[in-house]
């Protein structure tokens, strides 16, 4: 399976073009094209329980569809459902990906919502991490560009929980109010993340919370007669 990323940062297509008998697991709905001779299955991703855990409690869809070549391989573009960037990780181990940023996988990754208790609860990015392991292409798509670095054993990095797309398993992650009350209710940052320990890191440039909160902004509310 080779991947070709373009159209990025902002309106990123993943052209994953497979060989004979390669298949590629993507979300429901993010398929663009696919070429002839490519076959398609829908069905519960790792057995019901863990497609209805990621689902009802990671932001996923119940269903995936993978997408099979046939004899003379074939070819299929993926996109995301909002402007953005698509990452294509070389996973050989465990990542943890924010609820709503998995888009495709090589067949062989196994996707599950993992609990993240009160940390992912109070950073307002649902209750659960999915937990993303094995060995092949991981497809992740953030909400802007995607800034994409390493850190180094002692390093560590603060960042508004908003914006952290994925981590590796070695990176612990916590989270905290920035300040006070007055801070937390008053500065647009009320909640961190602070990221530390060693390996990769992916952060997205745009914020979704922040979206929803000017879109909300600027719908008119009802006067009051």
């Amino acid at each position: 399976m080779d991947i070709e990323i373009r159209h990025a940062p902002v309106f990123a297509v993943a052209t994953v073009n497979l060989g004979p008998g390669e298949a590629v697991r993507a979300e429901a709905g993010a398929m663009m094209t696919m070429s002839p001779g490519v076959g398609i299955e829908t069905g519960a991703s790792g057995g019901f329980l863990k497609s209805l855990a990621r689902s009802v409690a990671g932001g996923e869809s119940f269903f995936t569809n993978t997408f099979t070549a046939g004899s003379e391989g074939g070819v299929v573009q993926l996109v995301t459902s909002l402007p953005g960037d698509i990452a294509n990780i070389k996973l050989n181990g465990k990542m943890f990906v924010q609820s709503g940023s998995f888009l495709a996988s090589d067949v062989d990754i196994t996707v599950d919502a993992k609990w993240g208790g009160a940390k992912t609860f109070f950073a307002g990015e649902g209750l659960v991490l999915l937990s993303c392991s094995g060995t092949g292409d991981l497809l992740v798509s953030t909400y802007g560009a995607v800034d994409r670095f390493v850190l180094e054993q002692g390093q560590s990095i603060t960042v508004d929980s908003g914006h952290v797309v994925a981590f590796a398993d070695t990176v612990s992650f916590k989270i905290r109010r920035v300040g006070g009350i007055k801070s937390t209710m008053l500065s647009g940052e009320g909640v961190v993340a602070d990221l530390s320990g060693s390996g990769e890191v992916l952060l997205q440039t745009r914020n979704l919370t922040a979206l929803s909160g000017w879109v909300r902004a600027q719908v008119p509310t009802p006067s009051s007669n």
